[in-house]
């Protein structure tokens, strides 16, 4: 099979009707709210990026703006982008929205305090106030995944270190309090409105286990896991979203460092890793995903190991509580 064949077939399996695809959604979310949640709203987390805000519109075109509420929920780590990008498309809806810096309850329980411990024990002149991020390396060359902690001094040096396991649990347990705290929230207004509560993953984030464990992971409805990350980008378009938030790169928005959630987590830039987790599910390969990716064959399969590695370390993210045996 040829490199044009193959770029065709990726081509094809991620086009969608759009407007079919909204069509179906929106039934989707009808259809659970009237049958099995028996609730009469949404309430959407905004983050300002393309998966939030996708998820916005197809709420307010399910349901009407009358019946939607945002919410916009930064921190001490948060971009002003993201803020200034959630709180456009809230006004762009329409829809009632509260803004809840949510800062202050982190440092009460220890976000920022346990993150900065396990920063210091590998830079122990570092002061709280440096920037700082986790980069991934390995996974997509083949080797085991590891990561690095970055952080830039006030005068702007950066500086880089392989991270020890304690220290990387013990950052993201920290920063894991973030999806949890902001999940509370999203909970506390769906009770008060009797509102079904939307989940914003897309396929990628889905299926890699991009995400937390009753944190950004819980909702009561995930319309777009379906959805492949270009295809999200597509829906944007069509839904006539406003053209930078169509146009904005995914991020983890965690971090006080700039960070795509290729550098984070992910094998790939989105539209490789979207290609790659197509290929991977229909079967094509490694030789070929690697001449369409102008990579070589070892890389490829590396980048299909590492989507197995993903899902098999991932699962239990997917899990309901275990019991001994089945209650109903």
């Amino acid at each position: 099979m040829g490199k044009r064949t193959i770029e065709e077939q990726i081509k094809t399996g991620l086009t969608l009707d759009l407007e079919q695809e909204a069509a179906r959604i929106s039934d989707f979310i009808r259809t659970l709210l009237r049958t099995r949640l028996h609730r009469r709203g949404l309430v959407v987390a905004v983050s300002g990026g393309i998966d939030s805000s996708v998820c916005l519109a197809l709420a307010v075109k399910t349901l009407g703006a009358g019946k939607v509420f945002g919410l916009l929920m930064p921190e001490a780590d948060s971009s002003s982008e993201s803020v200034s990008l959630g709180q456009q498309m809230v006004d762009f809806m329409g829809v009632s929205h509260e803004v809840k810096n949510i800062a202050s309850t982190l440092e009460a329980i220890g976000c920022y305090e346990q993150r900065d411990a396990a920063i210091r024990e590998v830079f122990p002149d570092y002061d709280g106030s440096w920037k700082n991020k986790i980069v991934i390396s390995g996974g997509a060359a083949g080797a085991i995944n590891h990561f690095h902690l970055v952080v830039q001094t006030p005068d702007g040096e950066q500086r880089r270190e392989r991270l020890a396991l304690k220290q990387y649990l013990q950052i993201v347990a920290a920063t894991n309090f973030k999806q949890r705290i902001r999940k509370n929230l999203e909970y506390f207004h769906a009770d008060r409105l009797n509102y079904a509560v939307i989940g914003t993953p897309n396929r990628l984030e889905y299926d890699q286990g991009f995400f937390v464990k009753n944190g950004d992971g819980a909702a009561d409805i995930k319309p777009i896991a379906h959805l492949y990350k270009t295809q999200v980008y597509a829906m944007a378009r069509y839904l006539g979203l406003p053209d930078n938030i169509c146009s904005t790169t995914p991020t983890t928005d965690t971090y006080s460092l700039e960070q795509g959630q290729d550098e984070f987590y992910f094998a790939l830039p989105y539209q490789q890793m979207d290609a790659a987790l197509w290929s991977y599910n229909h079967q094509i390969p490694a030789q070929e995903l690697a001449e369409y990716l102008e990579i070589s064959e070892e890389q490829a399969q590396a980048v299909y190991h590492d989507i197995e590695t993903k899902r098999k370390t991932t699962a239990y993210l997917h899990m309901p509580p275990c019991v001994i045996e089945d209650i109903f």
